[in-house]
């Protein structure tokens, strides 16, 4: 907990003429409970002199207005949850929140947090602000502890920033629609394998709030340990993303590259009124008119024929079948043929086909139609028609807007809303600051001894349990480093398809290494391409050319995770066919 103490001492001396000299000191001391640190955060002393009537009233209105502003500390909020959460948090009293908080310890630790205890339940929590933090001037830190004690397969543990709400709102209604600020924070499922960070900004032109989407969020680690997310704030627009102290993304809040949508809209957008002329040819290439099919052209001629000039293999055994009754088979005991129905004798490759080219009856070979053709299609020639893709003109965007820096709201209260499919997840050390340095002080005093200890846990349960309970530490490693891989923008568009071959090998840790390989052949398959790849010029399509709309504005305050789409070829195995000797 944050402890202030304040030091007051004043002194009122009499000087000539009636007068009175008034000597206030004030000092304030934060500390921090465990931290072993004391820092003073403001001093000051203040010597008024007065004639004959002073206005003591007054002096002391002015101290105190000088003593609360001066008495302000870096730490603008802290919840290190060794207190229970009754009373101080309000749990959402809406009907889907049926999850249930608890009050608990770290498994190992005797350091407590605010725990998600049942599996696929909805959950939501809530905490006013004593006062809004202004997101707009100088530099915020938004910083908290998750230890995912069972895993994270599908779910959410993010924190949501609330804006001020309407008036009327009250904490137990919060939900998915309660509006907020900013969203930080881990969510896996499918997929999904990123740390949030997403902006509600207003758009002054519409009015309108928008959520902005880091791009290339970092990947969410992969173990059962504590973890501490920090995302700093500048008011040089920068946002830094850190994870264990680490940083993981850097981007700019202006910049159309680190954001979807960007924050500042485009000038201009595509008229929606504007219509394509009914003259208008795409057309790039057209059946050529003059063209003929050849008289010698059958359209009518098989693709596949007998091949007439095969011959039946000598030895052929015409009256033999491929398969008969197996001699050695005897009927079951218990067979009954009432309910059984009459028993047959399972069948056996005819032995004496073994030795011969073939059995039964031989039939002539297919082959392919030297004379097919198939139907006949004019050839292609260029258009002379052709006026290129349509597109609708351009016109100036009504809600285009310039930016110097967000327009933040500030933060008024902090949420938990998510929906998990795992429980065990524990929250714990939820900062806000504006001091980088008490940041990185409570990561190492609070969250790396923890840390520490566990990862130790985990190396000696790995090496007790050997590589055939789970991953081992040299495969764990691998994955850690994979999905580093999955997060470099240069791979995005392969993205879904690592993050799924690795959560298969996480599965299924004896395929460690098929999964690398399978890896390493789409990376290698990249890098040739943009070595030895030729761009292809572009296919023209008959059909009017799909016209990218305007990213799309939501009131939905739910989870604000980007839904993301991949489609995925089942390929079934057909029976194996035993090969036919008559087709020879």
């Amino acid at each position: 907990m944050l402890e202030v103490r304040h030091q007051t001492s004043f002194k009122i001396d009499q000087i000539g003429g009636g007068g009175l000299l008034l000597i206030l000191r004030y000092q304030t001391t934060a500390s921090l409970n465990n931290l072993g640190a004391s820092k003073p955060v403001a001093r000051v002393m203040i010597v008024l002199m007065e004639g004959k009537r002073p206005c003591l009233q007054i002096i002391f209105l002015l101290f105190v207005s000088i003593v609360s502003q001066l008495g302000a500390s870096d730490v603008l909020f802290y919840e290190p949850f060794d207190e229970t959460y009754e009373g101080r948090w309000i749990v959402s009293e809406k009907d889907d929140y049926t999850g249930v908080w608890k009050h608990a310890k770290s498994e190992g630790h005797d350091d407590s947090g605010l725990l998600v205890s049942e599996k696929a339940k909805k959950y939501a929590i809530v905490k006013e602000l004593d006062d809004p933090v202004n997101l707009k001037d100088g530099t915020v830190i938004l910083q908290f502890e998750i230890r995912l004690q069972n895993g994270l397969e599908c779910g959410g543990a993010y924190l949501k920033y609330l804006r001020p709400q309407d008036s009327g709102w009250k904490p137990k209604g919060f939900d998915n629609e309660s509006p907020y600020s900013i969203m930080f924070g881990p969510d896996k499922c499918g997929s999904t394998n990123k740390v949030h960070f997403i902006l509600k900004h207003k758009n002054p032109k519409s009015g309108e709030y928008i959520e902005h989407h880091l791009k290339y969020p970092p990947s969410v680690p992969s173990d059962k340990l504590s973890h501490v997310y920090t995302a700093v704030l500048k008011s040089d627009n920068e946002l830094q993303i850190l994870i264990d102290g680490e940083e993981k993304k850097k981007a700019n809040f202006l910049s159309a590259e680190d954001f979807e949508p960007s924050l500042i809209p485009a000038k201009t957008i595509p008229d929606p009124d504007d219509k394509k002329p009914e003259d208008w040819d795409e057309r790039a290439k057209i059946p050529d008119p003059n063209a003929v099919k050849p008289d010698d052209w059958d359209e009518d001629a098989p693709m596949d024929i007998e091949d007439e000039d095969a011959v039946k293999p000598e030895g052929w055994l015409d009256d033999e079948p491929e398969e008969i009754d197996d001699p050695e088979a005897t009927k079951p005991e218990d067979w009954d043929d009432e309910e059984d129905g009459e028993w047959e004798a399972p069948k056996i490759d005819n032995p004496k086909c073994e030795a011969a080219p073939g059995c039964g009856e031989w039939k002539k070979p297919i082959k392919r139609n030297p004379a097919y053709k198939g139907k006949w299609h004019a050839p292609l020639i260029d258009n002379p028609n052709y006026k290129g893709v349509w597109k609708p003109q351009q016109i100036p965007n009504p809600i285009y807007f310039e930016l110097d820096k967000p327009d933040f709201d500030p933060i008024a209260a902090i949420g938990i809303e998510i929906w998990t499919m795992q429980d065990g997840i524990l929250f714990d050390n939820i900062l806000i600051t504006s001091d980088d340095k008490v940041a990185e002080t409570y990561r190492e005093k609070t969250w790396k001894p923890k840390f520490e200890v566990e990862k130790e846990k985990q190396k000696a349960e790995e090496a007790a349990a050997g590589l055939s309970d789970g991953l081992s530490g040299l495969q764990k490693k691998l994955f850690d480093l994979l999905y580093r891989l999955a997060d470099i923008p240069f791979l995005d568009a392969y993205k879904i398809k690592i993050l799924d071959l690795i959560e298969k090998g996480e599965k299924q840790p004896n395929l460690t290494i098929a999964i690398l390989v399978s890896i390493v052949v789409v990376i290698l398959t990249i890098f040739f391409r943009l070595l030895f790849g030729k761009k292809k010029p572009a296919v023209r399509v008959k059909n009017e050319s799909k016209r990218s709309e305007p990213a799309e504005t939501t009131g939905n305050e739910g989870s604000g995770g980007e839904k993301e789409e991949s489609e995925k070829e089942d390929s079934i195995a057909a029976p194996r066919r035993r090969a036919n000797r008559r087709e020879t």
